[in-house]
């Protein structure tokens, strides 16, 4: 009798043959009409197949039917299934955070973020996609201040310490240092996650909540392309 797979073998994409840890790829079932359902969590009951977590792959998996090759049956793949895939994500995304939030994880509010900054012991800041870019240069200072009287950080000066005004996303040296995401949520969506008003910009502080919420902000960003191929709990305890 063979072995199980352990969990952490790699499969291989339907669209480039290529195969990955799946913590990289989207797998997907055939549901009980024969429609493609996005499995994001991986637990699905039944046949599955997986595909690049990349909106772009996914839509060309629709293209080339390759669901219904990879699931030996006939499956109906929906025109919109990239955006249902980037749906789910964010919704994931969202929901982790609105529990980094019940774990007390998260601080909002420009002062109460870069004060937190101050004080160390914070892992991601994030920036709603509307927010000033004098806000997000002035909170990343208070980074780089933190990571300077911490010794992480030589030779960068006020001058610098400012992020690409238009950067999806940005995360600044050292890798040791809060990861600095941009752009990756609306403030209204921020708004539902955190219980707040007008949230644009919140810290999050070290703990297991936190570190589920950048495993999955992380996914959602590399679908949508605007992360590089990067762990971004690689180095929180």
């Amino acid at each position: 009798m063979m072995a199980p797979k352990p969990e952490t073998a790699e499969r291989s994409c339907i669209v480039t043959r290529v195969a990955q840890p799946p913590e990289g790829l989207v797998r997907f079932v055939l549901g009980p009409d024969g429609a493609v359902v996005p499995d994001i969590r991986g637990n699905l009951p039944g046949r599955g197949v997986w595909v690049t977590s990349r909106r772009d792959m996914v839509a060309e998996a629709v293209r080339k039917k390759a669901f219904s090759r990879g699931l030996k049956a006939e499956a109906k793949a929906a025109g919109d299934l990239p955006e249902m895939v980037e749906a789910l994500l964010l919704k994931a995304a969202l929901s982790s955070l609105s529990m980094a939030r019940k774990a007390g994880l998260v601080v909002t509010g420009f002062d109460q973020v870069t004060g937190a900054v101050g004080k160390g012991g914070v892992v991601a800041v994030l920036h709603a996609r509307e927010a000033a870019d004098d806000g997000r240069r002035k909170i990343g200072q208070a980074v780089r201040r933190r990571l300077r009287a911490t010794g992480a950080l030589v030779g960068a000066t006020e001058e610098t310490d400012e992020t690409p005004a238009n950067a999806a996303l940005w995360q600044q040296p050292p890798p040791s240092g809060p990861k600095v995401i941009a752009g990756i949520f609306a403030s209204s969506e921020m708004d539902l996650a955190l219980g707040g008003a007008n949230v644009i910009h919140a810290a999050l502080l070290a703990g297991g909540a936190s570190t589920s919420f950048l495993k999955c902000a992380a996914a959602l960003a590399r679908y949508r392309g605007e992360a590089p191929e990067t762990d971004w709990t690689a180095y929180l305890s």
